[in-house]
């Protein structure tokens, strides 16, 4: 399975303390956008200081208005708030969602945690309906745990 061959290059990429924490997570966001045909638009948020709010972290994808997202508003304003993962099927049935273009039909959005505070998040928005598994949210798990631990 794709998973299991990303793992390690996940863990080498993180690990590489040659690159600064911003270059080391856009590599994992081309890793992944380049791996998975699926994964369209792949980028991390991150809480913005005392703020409740997340700001845009490394990405790869469209460019995206939605610098700040305000904790609560949209699939991952949802996630800063409730800690627990999100896998929309079709974004067009979400009433809370913020739309980053036409082409996305599905996203998952996974929290990333460092002493139990929720942090940040990975986002992965699709263009194909209902692509994501649960194999994509351990996987996606197991790079936010990794993400982690670099921060």
């Amino acid at each position: 399975m794709i998973f299991d061959t990303l793992k390690p290059q996940v863990e080498t990429i993180l690990s590489n303390t040659e690159f600064s924490r911003d270059e080391r997570l856009m590599k994992v966001c081309e890793l992944l956008d380049q791996n998975i045909i699926y994964y369209n638009w792949v980028g991390f948020y991150f809480k913005n200081g005392d703020k409740n709010e997340l700001k845009l972290g490394p990405y790869v994808g469209e460019p995206t208005d939605h610098i700040i997202i305000p904790f609560g508003k949209g699939i991952c304003g949802q996630v800063a708030v409730s800690n627990e993962n999100f896998v929309v099927p079709d974004v067009a049935a979400q009433d809370n969602y913020i739309a980053c273009s036409i082409t996305v039909k599905a996203e998952i959005v996974i929290p990333i945690f460092v002493n139990g505070e929720n942090v940040g998040q990975i986002d992965i928005d699709s263009n194909t309906p209902d692509p994501f598994t649960e194999a994509d949210e351990r996987f996606l798990e197991f790079v936010c745990e990794k993400v982690a631990e670099q921060l």
